[in-house]
């Protein structure tokens, strides 16, 4: 099949969307399958290294459930896309976030094609669908087929655009954390390393980890917090930080794709204490993948993926007692975190990014025939 994978975001940024797009598209290209990505830039940041990238109009920053979208605005794409389609003529357009400004709709105005969108996002409001569905509407009646990556995501879409989606979780390269990357030496020295992975923003919950830190470090010194991602923390962070004079909590910044490999082989217990809007959770399955036991906060999109006292342990949102106990109870029984974190690679295999894409590709397969069976073939034609 020829397929146009469609993100709205800029692809020189990056974010756990274009991740999901990039992966797929290389594995769906190792299935035979000829594909191209249409996403916006920044022509001052280095073009990713993705075959037939195709860049489609410059973007500018949005705030978008507490952290910033990077999306075009510009309806000048539209004859350039009209004029793209007419000369590629797809068969499937995958169009991932296919309400979100601009370019998706650009796309979704002038596809003849079988359109798929995936839905990623889940928040705890509908603002967005209710003030935009009146003008939008349009556009999702031209998706014949709907995937959302987490049954989260899916009572998300389903609100504001009631349809029959296909869940179809998001990927994971296992190996890459999976085939022993080397761990840091200079936190391999004796004490419990616990792991954060993520933007520091205020919805990610870095503070509730720093206050149940803050209280194991009493009774537990030989422990330390590693704190990997863009930004800076929040306020309630620093005032935590600050007023604790706590120890042993490196902020590591950004890494690189290796390097983040590494931190998870380095670390004992991953945790994540997010407050909400989480859709799915890929570093839930990036620690999984690396065999630690979880310990993250007990939320719609991570509980789809994680059983409590399985891979890990589920806490409330916002309980730092809570985290502080369920981090206490895997420090002080290695044995339970051993379990875990082995109960955890077994579970990641399902969401390999070849099982994944392998699901896609049947359910492009499916939408196709649908389409073409239908006596009014694509025009009009909804499988959603």
């Amino acid at each position: 099949m020829k397929i146009a994978m469609v993100c709205p975001y800029d692809f020189t940024w990056p974010g756990g969307v274009t991740a999901h797009v990039t992966q797929l598209a290389q594995e769906l290209g190792k299935l035979g399958h000829e594909v191209q990505v249409l996403a916006p830039h920044s022509p001052a940041r280095e073009i990713p290294d993705i075959e037939q990238f195709i860049p489609l109009g410059r973007s500018v920053p949005l705030p978008s459930g507490g952290s910033i979208a990077r999306v075009s605005l510009s309806w000048w794409l539209l004859p350039k896309v009209r004029d793209l389609l007419r000369r590629e003529e797809f068969d499937i357009v995958h169009l991932h976030e296919p309400m979100a400004p601009i370019l998706p709709l650009c796309v979704l105005e002038f596809s003849k094609s079988v359109n798929i969108g995936t839905f990623h996002a889940s928040y705890p409001h509908q603002r967005l669908y209710t003030f935009t569905h009146p003008i939008i509407k349009r556009w999702h009646k031209r998706l014949h087929g709907g995937i959302a990556v987490s049954p989260a995501a899916r009572r998300y879409v389903n609100k504001a655009f009631p349809a029959d989606y296909k869940i179809i979780p998001n990927g994971i390269d296992v190996d890459h954390f999976a085939n022993h990357p080397q761990p840091f030496p200079q936190f391999k020295d004796g004490k419990t390393n616990i792991l954060f992975v993520g933007r520091l923003e205020k919805r990610k919950g870095l503070k509730y980890l720093l206050e149940a830190y803050s209280r194991l470090k009493w009774d537990l010194p030989d422990i330390r917090l590693l704190v990997v991602g863009p930004g800076q923390p929040d306020r309630d962070s620093y005032k935590i930080l600050g007023a604790r004079s706590l120890q042993d909590v490196e902020f590591v910044g950004r890494v690189s794709y290796d390097d983040l490999a590494r931190y998870y082989a380095t670390a004992d217990i991953y945790c994540t204490p997010a407050t909400g809007t989480e859709s799915f959770g890929i570093v839930l399955l990036e620690a999984m993948a690396s065999g630690k036991p979880v310990v993250a906060s007990e939320i719609e999109g991570y509980k789809g993926i994680l059983t409590h006292d399985q891979e890990g342990l589920l806490f409330p949102p916002k309980d730092a007692q809570a985290l502080c106990d369920a981090l206490s109870l895997l420090i002080k029984n290695p044995d339970i975190a051993r379990r875990m974190g082995a109960s955890g690679r077994h579970t990641v295999e399902k969401y390999r990014w070849s099982v994944v894409a392998s699901q896609v590709a049947e359910y492009y397969e499916q939408c196709l025939e649908q389409c073409l069976s239908s006596t009014n073939g694509l025009t009009g034609t909804r499988a959603i």
